[in-house]
C-alpha cells in the first residue's frame, strides 16, 4: 500500500547512519546518496508498480515529529527483530521492543523505534511463523 513517503531530518550524517541500518535489516538498499537527500527502495514506473521507496530529507533545521508515524513491512519477524537492533545500534530509540501486537491480529508482529529527530517508524511482518 506504501507508495513513497519522505522523512525529514535536521542532520542527514546522522539520519543515513540509522537509515542505512535499519533499511539493510529490512532489505532496502540505499539508492540515492546526495548532500541533502537519501532514497531506500525502488521507484514505482507504469510497468512495474509493486514497490516502495522512502526519501530521507535535510532541512537544515529543527524537525517537529508532530507524532508522525511509517511502517515498513518486513518478509519475516527475523527481520523485524534485526530492524530493531540495527536501529537502536545505529543511534535510535526504542518505542516497542519486537513482538506479537495481537490487538491488532493473532500475527501481527511488530516493533517501533524513534529515529535521531523523533520519527516513530515501525517494522511489520503479518505472515503467521
Amino acid at each position: 500500500m506504501l507508495d513513497h513517503v519522505s522523512i525529514t531530518v535536521s542532520d542527514l550524517a546522522i539520519a543515513a547512519v540509522f537509515y542505512d541500518a535499519v533499511f539493510e535489516a529490512l532489505d532496502h538498499p540505499c539508492v540515492r546518496r546526495d548532500e541533502d537527500a537519501l532514497g531506500y527502495g525502488i521507484r514505482n514506473s507504469a510497468g512495474d508498480d509493486g514497490h516502495s521507496y522512502i526519501s530521507v530529507l535535510a532541512t537544515g533545521g529543527p524537525v517537529s515529529p508532530d507524532r508522525r508515524h511509517w511502517c515498513f513491512r518486513a518478509t519475516s519477524r527475523k527481520a523485524v527483530d534485526a530492524f530493531h537492533a540495527a536501529g537502536l545500534a545505529a543511534g535510535g530509540r526504542d518505542d516497542g521492543a519486537p513482538g506479537l501486537r495481537p490487538h491488532y491480529h493473532d500475527d501481527y508482529y511488530a516493533a517501533f523505534l524513534l529515529d535521531p529527530d523523533g520519527n516513530r517508524i515501525e517494522a511489520v511482518c503479518h505472515r503467521h511463523e
